[in-house]
């Protein structure tokens, strides 16, 4: 009965749009990335955009998706997540049809070497790249295939009705009470050179994998989730953030990469 009355007030309560880490999580993935940047990548980013920093880019694709442009009406939609049943792997199903994350990431790469496309186009390739990268790094990103990446998997968190996507997104985040540079000041003091080494992946496939491994691990056996769950997760969700953070740059820096000399 609780179950019924949790999701019949879900129905009319919680947004169903998949946003992954929310406002606050993809600018702090975007502040993080900042400081990683060659000099070439940022000199590249800067004819893009100008004076628009990586945090405030980063959550544009998801501000796009009220639009009523054809593109992200019927098109931009499936490029925010990617979908990876349990016990496979995204190279054993691949992308559908309409495509998802990984192949507009692969799309966007091109056109932001293609000396051809538009400035209009590069901008929008080097926005929903930079969008992308946090997405795939939010565990309920890489989704089951089941329940539209946690969107319809009902919770109640700290007495609000919510979903576990959307605790994921922002609900775990917004409870700390920092903004952005506050979240990322903290998280950029306690990253080791040796972690971001480590981290500098730039292969989506590697970090599909890895959020599909956490994404199984996350559900709650009990809807009524509070202090327990934060406790048990904050520590995957700063993770996740950071490495977003350091592979955003990664790969935006090898994206970039000035071509060697003879």
């Amino acid at each position: 009965m609780l179950r019924f009355i949790i999701a019949f007030i879900s129905t009319f309560s919680v947004a169903s749009a998949a946003l992954a880490w929310g406002q606050t999580g993809h600018r702090v993935t975007g502040e993080i990335a900042q400081s990683y940047l060659s000099d070439e990548a940022r000199a590249q980013i800067v004819k893009i955009l100008g004076t628009e920093s990586l945090a405030e880019a980063s959550t544009w694709a998801d501000f796009m998706r009220s639009s009523t442009e054809p593109y992200w009406k019927n098109t931009a939609g499936p490029f925010h997540y990617v979908t990876v049943p349990v016990g496979k792997t995204y190279e054993q199903v691949g992308a559908p049809e309409e495509g998802d994350a990984k192949t507009a990431l692969a799309g966007f790469a091109k056109t932001l070497k293609d000396p051809k496309a538009s400035a209009e186009e590069k901008a929008l390739a080097l926005r929903f790249t930079i969008h992308i990268i946090g997405d795939l790094h939010q565990p309920l990103h890489a989704g089951n295939g089941t329940d539209r990446g946690g969107n319809r998997f009902n919770v109640v968190f700290f007495n609000q009705v919510s979903n576990l996507h959307s605790v994921w997104d922002s609900g775990m985040i917004d409870r700390e009470g920092l903004s952005f540079l506050e979240k990322s000041g903290w998280l950029k003091s306690k990253i080791t050179a040796q972690q971001a080494s480590l981290w500098a992946e730039v292969d989506p496939l590697v970090w599909i994998a890895e959020s599909t491994a956490i994404r199984d691990t996350i559900y709650p056996q009990n809807p009524f989730i509070s202090w327990d769950y934060p406790f048990a997760h904050m520590a995957t969700v700063n993770t996740r953030l950071s490495q977003a953070g350091i592979r955003l740059a990664t790969y935006l820096n090898a994206l970039y990469e000035a071509p060697a000399t003879k």
